[in-house]
């Protein structure tokens, strides 16, 4: 059996990242624009690839059916436009969500291990974790300790994240690193590469409730470990961004980048997501124009 000490040997090794390398990869991507024939299949893309997401105090079990209804169907109008990947919420709306999506396809997730802050003991993170799962979630969204990690003791941050993963039981784990709180691009490598290693499914940059949220630069930085891991294993695992993409312009932007690092394979809900649901009326205002030509107003759209 591997001690902790050798099992996390391989952070001692972790390069730095080229700011400078990075922000200008960042800034050729956003030149790349993507042809008018294309468009269309990039803004569905992007809707099949959405969470949407309710994580407010005042989330009632009936914004979650409607938010649920949006899921599914995100604008009558248009029933060819694909259905969202997932609805988010709290542990205690798990099971609205999942009696509201029935058949539908699309996921139920849920936050988890203290969210958003990460501030509690492991046992009541575990004990989250599985009602959660025995719930009905299909995803569990998790924050790692940022405190732990940013203290260097990467020891715990892993053995917990490996916890979760077990409580999980069947779901699928996403690990929050909240980036904004890492401060540097060398953490976040540092972040993914330590959640990957203790079973992360997916790497998410952000709760959506510290600002710098998902950004570019961060994006990048987590895509190219995923791409990493990939080379020395042959195991996919997922991205998502989350908080503060809020237009088609800037997810079409994210596209572009996962699939000029990653490539194909993962433009797929299964591999990536858009953490975001005021993302999804401008996809949708943006479909809208590409069929007749005009906006039409906001109005137009439900706000949930």
């Amino acid at each position: 059996m591997q001690t902790i000490h050798s099992r996390l040997s391989f952070m001692q090794g972790i390069p730095s990242v080229d700011q400078v390398g990075v922000e200008e990869r960042v800034a050729r991507l956003n030149k790349r624009s993507i042809k008018t024939e294309s468009k269309m299949h990039a803004l569905k893309l992007a809707i099949s690839m959405m969470d949407l997401t309710t994580l407010d105090a005042k989330d009632t079990p009936g914004k979650v059916r409607q938010l649920c209804a949006k899921a599914i169907r995100p604008y009558e109008s248009l029933p060819d436009i694909p259905s969202a990947a997932a609805v988010c919420v709290y542990a205690n709306l798990v099971g609205v969500a999942k009696k509201a999506l029935g058949d539908s396809g699309v996921k139920v997730a849920a936050v988890s291990t203290a969210f958003p802050t990460g501030m509690s003991t492991r046992k009541f993170k575990l004990e989250e974790t599985r009602y959660a799962v025995n719930e009905g979630a299909d995803e569990i969204d998790m924050v790692i300790s940022r405190g732990e990690f940013l203290k260097g003791n990467y020891n715990f941050v892993f053995d917990e994240i490996a916890a979760v993963k077990e409580a999980c039981g069947s779901a699928h784990l996403k690990v929050i690193l909240e980036t904004g709180e890492l401060s540097t691009l060398d953490n976040v490598r540092k972040a993914s590469e330590l959640s990957i290693a203790a079973g992360a499914d997916f790497i998410k940059t952000s709760t959506g409730k510290v600002q710098p949220a998902a950004t570019l630069p961060v994006t990048l930085v987590m895509l190219e470990t995923i791409r990493d891991h990939y080379y020395n294993t042959g195991v996919m695992i997922g991205m998502k961004p989350a908080g503060g993409i809020a237009t088609a312009k800037m997810a079409l932007q994210y596209l572009v980048m996962v699939r000029e690092t990653l490539g194909e394979a993962w433009l797929h809900p299964d591999w990536f997501r858009f953490g975001a649901s005021a993302l999804a009326n401008d996809l949708l205002m943006q479909i809208v124009k590409q069929i007749t030509g005009v906006y039409q107003s906001g109005d137009y759209f439900s706000k949930d």
